[in-house]
């Protein structure tokens, strides 16, 4: 009787960045390091003020990847959907689970602008809303990405003199238990990681990080 073979799957490689803030030097950084990548993530602040916004973002775009992205505090939501549908590999996840035939064994789900507040309404009736869907699909073995532009509450990523994060993040993130989550927002924490319980919680700062999920 031959034994049977079980297929490895390969990890998704992804180049994660955050607070770009119209930097050219970086952002060709970032078109460079995402040749090594299988999808890149945004998690907000690409612009100052929008500053530029329709140029990067179609700058993004010819990357070649499929790039995940949400608004930070310094874009609108609404400006950054109307662009991306002009788009053909940026997509806007603000309030949105998405999934897609690249990558299905992975899930995103994202959640954009916020500044220093420590808990979000909104978030919460947008965690609320998906909470189902989540957990049907962690039965189908699909693995989260959680992508926000402010950082989760009590780690080393929102703690500058005292913490700064929002705490319905890192309720959603001890709940779900996503892979990954990317953040930003705080400069001063750029680069660092932490855990909340099996979630790896990372800023990856405006030159990206390639991370393996």
């Amino acid at each position: 009787m031959k034994a049977k073979i079980t297929k490895k799957k390969r990890k998704l490689k992804l180049l994660a960045f955050s607070d770009l803030h119209g930097n050219e030097k970086a952002l060709g950084i970032v078109a460079k390091r995402a040749k090594k990548a299988d999808v890149v993530v945004c998690a907000g602040d690409f612009t100052v003020f929008e500053h530029n916004i329709l140029r990067i973002m179609r700058k993004l775009d010819t990357i070649g990847k499929p790039v995940m992205l949400v608004n930070g505090n310094h874009e609108d939501e609404g400006l950054v959907y109307e662009i991306c549908r002009t788009l053909k590999n940026v997509k806007q996840i603000h309030r949105k689970v998405y999934g897609s035939n690249e990558f299905p064994d992975y899930v995103f789900v994202g959640h954009g602008g916020e500044g220093f507040d420590s808990v979000s309404e909104d978030f919460e009736r947008f965690a609320r809303g998906i909470s189902f869907r989540l957990q049907q699909l962690r039965k189908k073995g699909k693995k989260i990405i959680f992508i926000t532009h402010q950082p989760p509450h009590g780690t080393k990523l929102d703690y500058i003199w005292a913490h700064h994060g929002n705490k319905s993040y890192t309720r959603f993130v001890k709940k779900f238990q996503p892979l990954l989550h990317v953040c930003g927002h705080l400069h001063e924490t750029q680069g660092k990681k932490d855990r909340i319980g099996k979630t790896l919680v990372i800023n990856p700062g405006p030159k990206g990080e390639v991370v393996e999920v």
